[in-house]
């Protein structure tokens, strides 16, 4: 199969330098303008933050991306508004320089300039664009891929070093809109838009990704490629014996629902785990 995007250097090893990678996720809590922000100070915002991005340090993951889960019901990119990349952007920076590890960050829902905007000012190294090509029906409504103008945004920031990770069926949607084009076609669609790295979910937040459907985006493409929910301790040899990283949270809760506080000893059972497996 002909490539449809010139080659590029492998995301996962040249940000993580290794072949497969852990992310990790910081929930953030609830940010200015969100339902359910509660006023709390930006010292609390970063210190809620850091307790997370410590814990997963310690535990020994590879990477970690800052994500505004806490603003759920979660707004368009036409409706966020400025505070949400200014608070993140503060976040981000001290996240990066306490903990040390490479940092993504994803503005939800589907904030891509917004996202960019954050990584350029924090030093992050990338974004997730839940739907960065072709557009699907989300909980928001329909989400078109911002790909032609975020580009364009990362180019005028002078932001070329910031590396996008993109979703492929991203969970928390239907995508019969572009049933007709087939997954493999999706996927490349994403490589041909300049992605990458292609992220694979399942249903919803925590929800395992399906083997096969893996197993059909690893052969369409030849970007590095990640799992990007449910993934844990029992599956986790499975999902990296097709991909190259994955990013995850919920399992590594102190409940494993995504609103609790991360659990030092869960990250470093999990990482024992993965070590095992890859040998590092």
């Amino acid at each position: 199969m002909p490539p449809v995007y010139r080659s590029k250097t492998h995301a996962i090893q040249a940000l993580f330098a290794r072949s497969r990678a852990v992310i990790g996720v910081v929930h953030l809590p609830p940010l200015p303008g969100a339902p359910e922000y509660r006023g709390a100070t930006m010292d609390e915002l970063v210190e809620t933050a850091l307790l997370d991005a410590e814990r997963y340090a310690r535990g020994g993951v590879h990477g970690l991306i800052v994500e505004n889960h806490g603003d759920i019901p979660f707004a368009k990119p036409s409706d966020l508004g400025p505070e949400t990349a200014a608070v993140m952007a503060v976040i981000a920076d001290r996240v990066r320089r306490e903990v040390g590890l490479p940092l993504g960050v994803n503005v939800l829902a589907n904030g891509a300039h917004h996202a960019l905007a954050v990584a350029h000012a924090s030093g992050a190294s990338f974004v997730r664009v839940n739907q960065w090509a072709n557009a699907y029906v989300a909980n928001e409504g329909i989400l078109e891929g911002p790909a032609a103008s975020a580009t364009r945004y990362r180019a005028w920031l002078r932001a070329y070093g910031v590396r996008v990770f993109a979703d492929v069926h991203v969970k928390h949607g239907a995508h019969a809109i572009v049933a007709d084009r087939g997954l493999p076609e999706l996927t490349r669609d994403l490589e041909f838009f300049d992605a990458d790295a292609v992220i694979v979910t399942g249903q919803r937040t925590g929800d395992g990704a399906e083997l096969a459907e893996l197993a059909v985006v690893r052969k369409a493409t030849g970007l590095p490629l990640l799992v990007g929910s449910g993934v844990s301790q029992t599956n986790v040899g499975e999902v990296l014996g097709i991909a190259d990283g994955v990013i995850v949270a919920s399992a590594l809760k102190e409940e494993g629902v995504w609103w609790t506080p991360v659990s030092e000893a869960k990250v470093a059972a999990f990482m024992k785990v993965v070590e095992e497996i890859t040998g590092r």
